[in-house]
């Protein structure tokens, strides 16, 4: 079986991050840059309440001690609204912020070249962004599989040495 992720071309390692600021909640944003000195995990992902997002985001949710402990902050983004994610992060008991790309609709994911302009969603992507707000590693995956969370760990292992 041949799995086709789409012509992608994700930003390069050591680029600058581009920062953003979007809905954590109803009422609050989380900016990029107030996250300085963080390592960041910026996991896009095409839907909350999907079957393979559920599970993904889950893996992260049940990771948050290893990246506490690593000075790391993963962080879900996709082109749901606030209200989506507040009722996912209730129903799945996660544990670390979901960011809305809402309106405009993908702009973070543009600006991060993970758009799916025929789809109309974020594609499976994960960025670490290191203390300095550089790109240290990417990864894009196909859709409909979970990528986990040992690629990302690894990375940040290597980062911290």
């Amino acid at each position: 079986m041949n799995i086709k992720v789409e012509e992608i071309i994700m930003l390069d390692i050591g680029t600058k991050a581009p920062d953003f600021t979007l809905h954590s909640t109803p009422d609050q944003t989380l900016s990029l840059n107030e996250l300085k000195g963080k390592n960041v995990v910026l996991v896009f992902y095409p839907a909350d309440w999907s079957l393979v997002c559920s599970d993904e985001l889950s893996l992260f949710n049940q990771s948050k001690k290893l990246f506490d402990q690593s000075n790391t902050i993963a962080i879900g983004i996709s082109v749901d609204s606030k209200w989506s994610h507040m009722a996912f992060t209730e129903s799945r008991s996660l544990h670390m912020p979901l960011l809305a790309d809402f309106e405009p609709k993908g702009e973070v994911s543009k600006l991060y070249n993970v758009y799916n302009e025929k789809n109309g969603y974020s594609e499976r992507a994960i960025y670490l962004i290191d203390k300095e707000g550089l790109i240290s590693w990417s990864y894009l995956s196909p859709e409909g599989i979970n990528p986990g969370v040992d690629g990302v760990l690894d990375a940040i292992d290597r980062l911290n040495k």
